[in-house]
């Protein structure tokens, strides 16, 4: 079988206090496998983070269809992006989704709520050391990492993205293109039953399934998990 994309170019967002970085660790090698070449902003600290990651989609898809898509905070961008965007989306590579609609008590929500306070109280060391607690070492060192390039805007960032709304289950049903959702299936910050709760609402939507354990081996799994779900549905 042979598929044709509409697009040659993905543009994927960073998750709640995540960067660039880590967006490419996990997409840039499946996605040049299957010969699309990866754009990922790096974040904007502070209240503006969201609406920059958006005109980031705007900007690349000016001229040409673009695959969409995100992990966690990403992909709720990403989908509510295509549905303001129907002609400028190719498709979507969802990874991670937390919540339908409002966050209210999602535990990513009330994660990222809580670490806000946490870095605006104790400060950022004392932030990282109790977040990470308990957290795979891979992940842990991520959060070092990228945590420090927010600066004094991180503890806005982790609210802004606590705050967000995405869009409900029922308007994911106004999405047509080709749509691949990952999730883990050992992560309580974002159950994987959100992930299924997704792709089964998407006319398109197929899910592949990963593991916060397998990450530490190859952050790469998450992305071929996403991938390899939109190739499904692009096939049909």
């Amino acid at each position: 079988m042979t598929l044709t994309f509409r697009a040659r170019n993905a543009v994927l967002l960073p998750g709640t206090g995540s960067d660039e970085v880590f967006v490419r660790s996990v997409f840039e090698q499946p996605l040049r496998a299957v010969g699309i070449s990866l754009h990922t902003p790096a974040p904007s600290p502070g209240t503006g983070l969201a609406d920059e990651y958006l005109r980031s989609l705007d900007r690349h898809a000016a001229h040409q269809p673009v695959l969409a898509g995100g992990i966690s905070l990403g992909a709720h961008l990403a989908v509510e992006w295509a549905l303001r965007n129907p002609a400028h989306c190719a498709g979507l590579l969802l990874a991670l989704p937390a919540w339908n609609g409002r966050p209210d008590g999602a535990p990513a929500a009330l994660a990222a709520r809580l670490s806000a306070g946490r870095v605006a109280d104790d400060g950022l060391d004392a932030a990282l050391r109790a977040s990470t607690e308990g957290l795979p070492g891979w992940l842990a060192d991520e959060l070092n990492r990228a945590w420090r390039r927010y600066g004094a805007g991180l503890a806005d960032s982790l609210r802004t993205a606590a705050a967000r709304p995405v869009p409900r289950l029922a308007e994911l049903r106004r999405i047509h293109v080709p749509v691949g959702v990952a999730g883990f299936v050992d992560d309580p910050v974002h159950p994987v039953a959100v992930a299924s709760s997704w792709a089964g609402e998407l006319p398109r939507g197929r899910l592949c399934t990963t593991s916060l354990a397998a990450m530490r081996h190859d952050p790469r799994t998450l992305g071929r998990a996403a991938i390899l779900a939109w190739l499904r549905a692009l096939a049909g």
